[in-house]
């Protein structure tokens, strides 16, 4: 039996006024996700362990079938994992995004956790020339994608910082970030180099980028293996490194697309192509796909509309065409909810739907949201239990 997880990253939310008080998913038109509805088993699964932040981290490794609770150990390991980086066990690994501050100081407001969705080929030299800024310092800036890249702490993990709390620059956008330099600043080194990169970027005319910003520190990730524990020869595919990272500290296959972005523009075809080769030769593939979420952080309901139906049209759909007459389940889900009201994430349990080829049902919903999979009276309390309760056929 083949399995396919299909993620839509923080495709869940709220109901919006401007939506006629549906949610982005009720508004989409996801007609193959509504043709699945009826046949498959709907429910609610809570991938946030209670007191732990709504990241994608926690929730996608939730999903994977790990605990966070026992697993996680911050944003940037997970990333660097991704990355094959070579790390110590004492050394402390931060996200690092590019981000737009009005002004590095308690009047400083966060406009954009994305310096205007900055791309690689822009970043790379910024990149680069912080690593020469940060030369004598215990920091190494580490080149990622787009914004999204990583700060290596030689022996962080035994000092100071390793404790700092500082916001996901995501969760804190029109907001000022005093509370958060008033972190850095108990840290003096940490300071020191936020401010040289602070006063070297909004130097920089190329980009939307006037700062960094060092968030979701930890210990290098370890993840026992996926294939010892559930048995499955697996793979990841996404173009972030988030769940890059995840896949390659469980020893699954990582597959690299070319063209996938994050945002609505990603090569979907690449990423279903790529799926569905590995699948000729291995068990479970968890196909990722951002662009829900990046819309919800901009605030934007008709663009995450959008990005919903694409994900139905042109992964949801060819998955299941390829996969007709063969023996597989398919799961769609998200790992989060990212209500455009709020433009970041929340921990409500995320609505699931499972789907047997050959086991079709008879007794599912008319259409999938989240109010249908609600109204189902089926909810996992822990999200890592979706996956073994898939694989055991009782979905």
């Amino acid at each position: 039996m083949k399995t396919v997880f299909l993620v839509a990253d923080g495709m869940a939310g709220w109901p919006l006024d401007a939506l006629g008080g549906r949610t982005t998913l009720q508004a989409a038109a996801t007609p193959t996700l509504d043709s699945l509805a009826p046949r498959s088993r709907c429910g609610l699964c809570r991938t946030v362990p209670e007191g732990m932040p709504p990241g994608s981290d926690v929730a996608n490794m939730s999903l994977l079938g790990y605990d966070p609770r026992a697993h996680h150990t911050g944003r940037g390991p997970i990333e660097a994992a991704a990355q094959g980086l070579a790390l110590d066990p004492d050394d402390l690994v931060w996200r690092m995004n590019l981000v737009n501050l009005t002004e590095l100081s308690d009047e400083g407001v966060m406009l954009d956790y994305s310096s205007g969705h900055i791309g690689t080929a822009v970043a790379a030299p910024l990149v680069a020339r912080l690593a020469e800024i940060a030369q004598g310092s215990p920091f190494q800036p580490v080149q990622g994608i787009q914004y999204r890249h990583l700060l290596v702490q030689r022996g962080g993990a035994l000092t100071a910082a390793a404790g700092l709390n500082i916001r996901p620059p995501h969760d804190i956008l029109d907001q000022l970030v005093a509370q958060d330099l008033a972190a850095f600043a108990t840290f003096p080194e940490l300071a020191a180099f936020l401010k040289a990169a602070h006063e070297f970027l909004r130097s920089e005319p190329t980009s939307q980028a006037t700062s960094v910003w060092p968030w979701g520190q930890g210990r290098p990730l370890i993840l026992p293996a996926f294939a010892d524990r559930f048995g499955l020869s697996g793979a990841v595919v996404s173009a972030v490194d988030l769940v890059k990272g995840l896949g390659r500290a469980a020893g699954m296959d990582v597959l690299e697309v070319e063209g996938v972005t994050g945002l609505i523009d990603t090569n979907y075809e690449g990423k279903v192509r790529a799926s569905l080769e590995f699948l000729e030769r291995g068990d479970f593939v968890y196909l990722h796909v951002e662009a829900p979420d990046e819309c919800g952080h901009m605030g934007d309901a008709e663009l995450k509309k959008r990005a919903i139906e694409l994900f139905d049209e042109r992964i949801v759909a060819p998955v299941l065409a390829a996969l007709k007459g063969e023996d597989a389940t398919i799961v769609v889900t998200c790992d989060h909810f990212t209500p455009v009201v709020r433009r970041t994430h929340t921990e409500d349990p995320v609505p699931f739907l499972v789907f047997h080829t050959r086991e079709p049902r008879a007794d599912g919903p008319a259409v999938f949201d989240e109010r249908t999979a609600g109204a189902s009276g089926l909810f996992l309390p822990q999200g890592l239990d979706l996956l073994p309760f898939c694989l055991g056929r009782n979905a």
